[in-house]
């Protein structure tokens, strides 16, 4: 039950707008001025909502906001990570609304409305959330908690700047905990807390075969075509029962009790009819011996990403294509290292590459698993805090995303991170009408306040 007023709501949807109408879209170059001044506002913003200090910082790539509030000395602090950068809103044309002109609709899922825009759950709403629910308690004089703000303006890109700030800036970051808002949960009624996250490898290959494209005709037969053979590879790397043929990619796969396995199950209640017609499919398909939500949490996969190669524009064009390529991502669970999955991965494709062409493989990014321990203080702040708002305990889950910089501020500050999200699948993050429910809005500024009445005792 939210204790904002009807004034402080509208205010804060308002707010939001104004955040959301500022197109910070990190991958196109067009947009570095608007992300400069998404920085600037944001960091505006945490000055309005009480922070002592807060300042834009600049990278190589696009700035880091900071901003902090000093309270007490002897009491806990926590930094609160997020991203103001958004995923390009492409294609424009399957968009209801303008991507950055934010409007409220009533939908089945959000019969209270819905906030769809570009960045409206991934991240700029859940993050907004932070300032807000801080905002609150600073208002209500209940801030127990000494607080820092790192929000960036690269995580839909890799992040590529993230680390040097962090080991620049590690005694500026001292914390007890790292507070991210940038998961979900499964729904209102029976909310779900995100106790870990898959790792990532990202990889590229491309195969070349003749110098050029030859005509289909004249060379056909005669020499191996890029994209037949990339396609042979990649049907190469899954065999029929769901399994990845990467020699030794299963060595250091953390293996899940099955009464456990069970037992998560018939908690979480995983519909998966719901899921499949969610997505619009009769049937699920992966690993033989696993159900459809150890698929996606527990259980490490590989997916081809993007295929491209010869002509693909209007009517026909016969030839053989000089080149053909694809990018891969597998996504990896606790105890698998991703720099070894992606050298494995590169042995493996070149190993299994024929002669008659040539490869290239490209390693892009990627980042380890993460758990939050169930002895860690904000773990259990984390499901009293849920339990506040929401009237029962959140069933802990294993999501199947990556956040690649959650291992790494361990790695680098020593601290460790608990992550409360507060959309839903159906937001369509990344895709076209990205929406945010207004009642999760509200409920998320709520828990966030209950995890610092918990955290800070």
């Amino acid at each position: 039950m939210s204790t904002l007023s009807e004034k402080e709501k509208e205010k804060y949807l308002n707010e939001l707008f104004e955040f959301l109408k500022l197109p910070s879209i990190s991958a196109d170059s067009r947009y570095k001025d608007t992300m400069i001044k998404t920085a600037e506002w944001l960091s505006k913003e945490l000055l309005k909502s009480g922070c002592d200090s807060s300042n834009v910082y600049e990278t190589k790539g696009h700035p880091i906001v900071y901003g902090e509030k000093f309270v007490d000395e002897s009491y806990p602090t926590i930094l609160v990570y997020g991203h103001y950068d958004v995923q390009p809103p492409d294609p424009i044309e399957l968009w209801t609304n303008p991507p950055f002109e934010p409007v409220i609709k009533n939908t089945e899922i959000h019969p209270e409305g819905a906030i769809f825009a570009r960045g409206a759950c991934d991240d700029k709403g859940q993050v907004f959330m932070h300032v807000k629910a801080f905002e609150q308690l600073i208002k209500k004089d209940k801030l127990n908690c000494n607080v820092k703000f790192m929000i960036e303006g690269e995580e839909e890109v890799g992040s590529d700047n993230l680390e040097k700030f962090l080991i620049e800036n590690k005694a500026k970051l001292a914390a007890d905990v790292i507070l991210i808002s940038d998961t979900g949960l499964s729904n209102l009624d029976k909310p779900t807390f995100t106790v870990g996250l898959r790792g990532l490898s990202y990889m590229e290959i491309k195969i070349t075969g003749p110098n050029r494209d030859l005509h289909s005709g004249l060379y056909g037969g005669a020499l191996a075509n890029p994209i037949n053979i990339l396609s042979d590879m990649i049907s190469s790397l899954i065999d029929s029962k769901g399994r990845i043929t990467i020699p030794g990619f299963y060595d250091e796969v953390l293996e899940i009790d099955k009464s456990k396995r069970e037992s998560i199950e018939q908690m979480s209640k995983f519909d998966n009819d719901h899921f499949k017609n969610s997505i619009g499919l009769k049937e699920t398909k992966g690993e033989d011996g696993y159900s459809t939500l150890e698929r996606l949490s527990i259980r490490p996969t590989l997916d081809v990403n993007g295929i491209w190669g010869g002509y693909t524009g209007e009517g026909s064009k016969t030839v053989i294509p000089s080149e053909a390529s694809a990018k891969i991502s597998m996504r990896l669970v606790p105890k698998q290292n991703w720099e070894k999955i992606s050298e494995l991965f590169t042995n493996h494709i070149k190993n299994i590459t024929p002669n008659s062409v040539s490869i290239d493989v490209t390693t892009h990014h990627g980042g380890n698993p993460y758990i939050t321990p169930e002895d860690f203080k904000g773990y259990e702040s984390a499901i009293n805090a849920y339990k506040d708002s929401f009237g029962i305990d959140p069933i802990p889950q294993k999501d199947g995303g990556s956040i690649p910089i959650v291992p790494m501020f361990e790695s680098i500050l020593g601290i460790k991170t608990v992550l409360m999200g507060f959309g839903l699948d159906s937001d369509a993050i990344h895709s076209p009408n990205e929406n945010y429910g207004v009642k999760n809005f509200f409920i998320g500024i709520e828990t966030i306040q209950n995890f610092y009445k918990h955290f800070g005792n």
